[in-house]
Parts: structure tokens; sequence; C-alpha cells
């Protein structure tokens, strides 16, 4: 059985196989292009690419400069399909977001909240608008509310299971039980969301599982169930063109098991992440030192943050990690080694190929 193709609207990918956006920095235009070359989709994170130390004002500014020249170098780099992913929880986020579409980029991700007036700010309909969602009762409500306002639909949807790195869209409780929230349980109850809009718009809505997914198995398992493609971060972290520093990536090299923990971000949400001596300090101290020139993150509230999420963020991807944060999946400490992009989807196609 040969590998489906993906298809987001006017856009068709090779390979079913979308890179997750990881921030801060983590995933660039190298691992873009690099990911976008093999005849996947390359997603540039948008989060944390100005100055940390900025003024308000001038980090709006220097965020918007730096995507721009992410955008154009990642496009230098490769014709392939690119997407830019914007976190709703971002301040400058619809600045962002304009920008991507200003620069070209005909995907736009969006989550870490429900992206309700996504279309508003992405009027060109020439550009796919693909939410994040955790649940089938989510995807119902953004599709029902672009249906209403902007007489418009999602051109797909990405599905992110509990097992997935970074900040989470579910609860504490809920992750004490992420079984009952399985992609195999949810994704049934997302493509059954989508699919009175796929009637109504008379149009494909291709739902892209995410979260854990690790290699070929796991993809041939998701598209047998209905998904159309899935989204992949954590296993492109151990890849030689990953932006982020080799300090973070050995991190996961060197990571077991039971080194994967839930945390508590400073915005209120749970995270998933690697223990390593910043949490460990954190854990003994209680609260860091906390400054913040900005308002990165509209739901941070720096007098009751303990610590600065974006200066974490950063000091991992500058390669200081015992003063930072390490986000990743829940199969993070199933890396063993650090390999190319091409051999890391060579490898994925094998298995795949092999499930199908």
């Amino acid at each position: 059985m040969r590998v489906p193709k993906l298809q987001i609207g006017n856009i068709i990918a090779d390979i079913p196989i979308v890179q997750g956006a990881m921030g801060v920095k983590v995933s660039l235009s190298s691992l873009a292009s690099a990911v976008a070359n093999e005849g996947a989709i390359g997603t540039i994170a948008s989060v944390g690419l100005g100055d940390i130390k900025a003024s308000k004002f001038a980090f709006e500014q220097t965020c918007r400069e730096a995507l721009e020249a992410e955008i154009r170098k990642t496009k230098s780099l490769t014709r392939g399909h690119l997407a830019v992913n914007v976190m709703c929880a971002l301040s400058n986020a619809d600045d962002l977001i304009r920008t991507a579409v200003r620069e070209g980029i005909k995907i736009i991700v969006s989550g870490a909240g429900l992206p309700l007036k996504l279309p508003a700010i992405v009027e060109d309909d020439s550009v796919n608008l693909l939410p994040i969602v955790s649940s089938g009762r989510a995807t119902g409500l953004i599709l029902r509310t672009w249906d209403k306002r902007y007489k418009r639909t999602a051109d797909g949807v990405i599905l992110e299971g509990p097992l997935a790195g970074g900040h989470l869209g579910f609860s504490m409780e809920q992750l004490e039980h992420p079984e009952d929230y399985s992609l195999e349980k949810l994704l049934p109850e997302v493509l059954e969301a989508v699919k009175p809009f796929e009637d109504r718009y008379v149009k494909k809505i291709p739902v892209i599982a995410a979260g854990g997914i690790y290699d070929g198995r796991d993809i041939a398992r998701m598209l047998s169930l209905g998904a159309s493609g899935v989204q992949m971060a954590t296993r492109f972290v151990c890849t030689t063109e990953c932006d982020v520093s080799l300090p973070f990536k050995q991190s996961y090299v060197d990571a077991a098991e039971e080194d994967i923990v839930i945390i508590r971000s400073p915005v209120g949400m749970p995270a998933r992440a690697i223990r390593n001596r910043f949490l460990k300090d954190l854990e003994l101290k209680g609260k860091l030192k906390v400054t913040c020139p900005y308002r990165c993150l509209m739901a941070c509230k720096m007098e009751e943050a303990n610590y600065c999420i974006a200066r974490a963020l950063v000091n991992s991807y500058l390669g200081n990690v015992d003063e930072g944060i390490i986000f990743c999946g829940q199969n993070a400490y199933r890396s063993q080694e650090i390999v190319t992009v091409k051999e890391l989807i060579a490898e994925l196609l094998r298995e795949l190929e092999a499930a199908l």
C-alpha cells in the first residue's frame, strides 16, 4: 500500500507528516526547511523570536522583524511546504499572524487557546487556517464560530493529545489519567465534529493527529483510525538540522522515562518537560527571581509567577540547560542518537510502509 499524501486546501504534501512547532527558537529555518525538502510540511515557531531584553514596544517590533527574517531565510532554503505556528496566548499574536501572511506563508497553525478570531485576522482565503484542538467539543465550538461569524471553515484541524510536549490543552487532573483522553478516543470525536462542516462547505477537512507519535507504526495507526496525517515535534529535536543547542538535544538522548514530568507553567497551564537541574532548583526554592520588561503571554501574571518561562526557554535554546526548561513529548526518552532529517524521515517511511 502506498504512503498517502496529505492535502490541506490546495497544498499537497508527499508525506503525511507535519513537523510540529517548538519554541522558543527550537524549530526555525534550518529544521523547517530540511523537513519541507523531504516532502513533509516544515513549521516555524513564531514565539520568542524577539529580544528578551527589549522594552514592550521594541519587543513587538523585533519579534515582527525576526519572524520576517526567519521566513525569508527558510524560503531561501526550500521550495517545499511551510507553516507558521502562532500561539493565541501571545500578546502580539495578531501582528505575528499578519506578518506571516505578508511574507507569503500559506499555512497558519494556531493553538494555546481557542483561535476564534483567526479568520478575521486572515481574510485571504488562499491562506489555510489550522486550529489546534484537544477535543471534539473544542473543534465544534471553533468551527461553529467561524461559520457563524465569518462564513468560513477550517482547512484542517490538528488534534493534540495528552502525550504532547510543552503546554498542554488538558487539566492536571486529566493528565493523571491520559488513557482516558488518548488519540484513539479523541480522534473519532473530532472526525464527527468536522463532518457537518465538510458537508456544508463541500470540502475535506483533514484531521492531523499529534502528541506521542514517535515512529512509522504510530503514523499507520493514526491513518487507520481516520486521520489524514500526523504532526510530530519531539522526534525532530534530535536531528542535526534542529535549530536548538546541542546540550538541549543531548538532554533528550540522556533522559530516562522517569525524567519526563508534568509541570505547571507560570501561565497556569500544565506542560511536559525533562526534569533537570532548573526544575529541581525550582522545587527546592519555590520561586526564582522574576523580572519582565514586557508581557509576552497574556495569561502570565508576573507578580504571581515563580519564574520567567520565556527566559528559561531562551536559556535552554542557548545551551544553558541547567538554568532553563527543556520541553518535550512523553516519548523523548526513546531518543538514542542524533541523526539527519533525511535519515529520520527515511526511517519513518520504512516503518510506515511496513505497517501499511
